[in-house]
């Protein structure tokens, strides 16, 4: 309760979660506080995942690892977040993984199915590549309004394999998960981060600003895109470090810098 507090007191109201985080009980606890206080949902965005089954000891039925993503599935994993999180409505559900099953007509009917009834507001994908990304938007009804996708200054793939120059055509806003890059920017432990670091912190200069992981978000936040980095922490203090990179601005030569520093060699 008191992080969801803190949180929305700095100005971020969305919250993103996965029926599958935390062995599939993570939404619960979120629930507990929102059925404590329920005037706070009326102050916050909720995003869920649905498409990742394993076996875990709250749902046992589950048998084997896979992705699920049959109408059946997405509309009981729906039904089961906004039960969970103590909501009437998601406001954004995402298929979290592509299955090489994937049926788009079963999948579109389903979105229809979880909007006619209120229980979702707009739909989206997560890890998709752009050509299913693409194959599912010919089946769905309404626009797919983001995907999930991992950028960091050390993982730039998505600037060179076409991912963002598609979702700036579909005018489709990317959230982009570990965009710290699962801690390596601050450990130095290869060549790559070291020269990351060393030009997100020279960008930083002309605001007095030494800390990494705010450089790193405004660095993305600063791409055309409009990248919604997710802050994967339960320490306000790292949240408020990311509020700050709204602040910081980088010229052109100094996001290039920090792009040529991942690649390792200046761009041709």
């Amino acid at each position: 309760m008191k992080l969801i507090h803190e949180v929305l007191g700095v100005g971020i109201n969305t919250f993103e979660h996965a029926a599958c985080y935390g062995g599939s009980i993570n939404e619960g606890r979120v629930g507990q506080a929102l059925k404590l206080e329920k005037s706070l949902r009326d102050q916050m965005t909720i995003v869920s995942k649905c498409g990742i089954s394993f076996p875990n000891e709250a749902l046992p039925k589950m048998k084997s690892r896979y992705y699920d993503n049959s109408a059946e599935h997405i509309i009981r994993s729906a039904e089961r977040s906004v039960k969970e999180l103590n909501c009437d409505h998601l406001d954004l559900l995402l298929m979290h993984r592509p299955s090489p099953c994937l049926n788009s007509e079963e999948a579109a009917a389903a979105f229809d199915n979880l909007r006619s009834r209120g229980l979702v507001r707009h739909f989206g994908v997560s890890n998709y590549p752009t050509q299913k990304f693409n194959m599912l938007q010919s089946y769905v009804n309404q626009p797919l309004v983001t995907k999930q996708i991992e950028i960091s200054p050390l993982h730039i793939a998505p600037f060179e394999d076409g991912s963002l120059d598609y979702l700036l055509e579909k005018l489709a806003k990317p959230m982009t998960w570990s965009p710290l890059a699962g801690g390596k920017l601050f450990d130095g432990s290869n060549g790559q981060s070291q020269r990351v670091a060393q030009a997100l912190l020279q960008a930083g200069e002309a605001y007095g600003e030494t800390r990494i992981d705010t450089l790193a978000y405004a660095w993305m936040l600063n791409h055309p895109s409009g990248m919604m980095p997710i802050v994967s922490t339960g320490k306000i203090e790292r949240v408020k470090n990311a509020v700050d990179a709204l602040t910081i601005h980088f010229s052109e030569e100094a996001w290039i810098n920090v792009y040529s520093a991942a690649l390792g060699h200046e761009v041709p």
